[in-house]
């Protein structure tokens, strides 16, 4: 049997190319203005709707997520990484001697292919406190990656290989 469409869903898809984008640009215009007013949600809602609109032509196809309960997943180990590091760097800053430090450049070989999840690994590695990933190969096979410790420096690229690019290998095809 044939698959029928809906017949709103171009009209979705020309007012709300990228729903999640519209939902998050009103949850930040929210969040900015610090305080909940008709006229404020009014203004989120318009922006949410219109800068997606406008901007959506630069935008390439959405990427194939393979699975989004393993996306929320990393969202979350993402962000309990970003707390862990904060409170380990704090103790590092204030109770270390800087000079016994080992900072130092990485090279993180890459297995991830899709740029998007590519970017999604870098993000993730530039949030989390401790670690700067500051530069792509020109070939796309590899991030430089600055470690505020790392005495292991095998150790550290095998971390973020096993912590998140293996499981951003999991969401992404």
């Amino acid at each position: 049997m044939a698959r029928t469409e809906h017949p709103g869903a171009g009209l979705r898809e020309r007012w709300l190319p990228h729903p999640l984008m519209t939902l998050t640009l009103v949850v930040v215009w929210m969040l900015l203005l610090n305080g909940f007013s008709l006229g404020g949600l009014l203004l989120g809602a318009v922006l949410g709707v219109v800068i997606p609109i406008v901007t959506s032509h630069f935008w390439p196809g959405r990427p194939p997520l393979q699975a989004w309960d393993r996306a929320l997943a990393f969202t979350a180990l993402a962000l309990w990484d970003v707390i862990v590091a904060n409170v380990i760097v704090a103790r590092l800053i204030l109770f270390r001697d800087p000079a016994t430090l080992a900072s130092r450049w990485v090279r993180l070989p890459l297995e991830l292919r899709s740029p998007e999840a590519i970017t999604i690994l870098a993000g993730t590695i530039s949030l989390t406190p401790g670690t700067v990933s500051c530069d792509l190969s020109a070939d796309g096979r590899a991030l430089l990656v600055h470690c505020l410790d790392a005495p292991d420096a095998e150790a550290a690229v095998r971390e973020m290989k096993t912590r998140y690019e293996a499981r951003l290998k999991e969401i992404f095809p």
